[in-house]
């Protein structure tokens, strides 16, 4: 099994998502056009070439080629937190079918605050966009990560004694060995 980063694989979860927010806008009318799909990111495109690539990759799996049968509009901020309301905003009265807010939670709240009723799909931004992970409500999905949130209950967890691990007993001039 080979390893793919963890970024690679929000990347393509995210592209799921977004399939799934562009399936379920699409009534008779709508298919006759191609979905646009609005990227908002907080840095540039050099930045995320891995997570990029998966996030196509991922498109792809769900059926959706950029140039083919959906488009994507592309605003990066470059690193300049104060480009990215602005640049929420021209997306929002593009009218875009889906954001995808990329860089934390910067670029979802941007986006959040930019439109009320196009669906945003982002990773990592947390309980700043939602009241509840359970019930987001909303027009914003994604995954959240917890990230040091939950280092408390892994820690606790780490401490308990479990069956599959057992300790040797170390000598002067070797460190105990955990073996699994």
């Amino acid at each position: 099994m080979r390893y793919v980063p963890r970024r690679n694989v929000l990347a393509r979860f995210v592209a799921i998502m977004v399939a799934l927010a562009l399936s379920s806008g699409a009534g008779a009318q709508q298919q006759a056009r191609v979905p646009v799909i609005g990227f908002l990111g907080l840095a540039s495109a050099a930045t995320y070439p891995g997570p990029l690539e998966a996030f196509h990759e991922g498109l792809r799996d769900q059926g959706y080629t950029e140039g083919k049968n959906v488009a994507i509009e592309y605003r990066w901020a470059l690193g300049n937190y104060e480009q990215l309301p602005p640049l929420a905003a021209e997306l929002a009265r593009m009218g875009v079918d889906v954001i995808v807010a990329a860089g934390g939670p910067s670029p979802a709240l941007a986006a959040k605050a930019a439109t009320q009723t196009i669906p945003i799909v982002s990773t990592g931004a947390g309980g700043a966009l939602v009241s509840s992970f359970a019930r987001p409500g909303g027009n914003i999905t994604g995954a959240q990560t917890q990230g040091t949130a939950l280092n408390p209950k892994r820690l606790e967890r780490s401490m308990r004694p479990s069956p599959a691990r057992r300790w040797w007993p170390s000598s002067s001039t070797r460190p105990a060995i955990a073996k699994t």
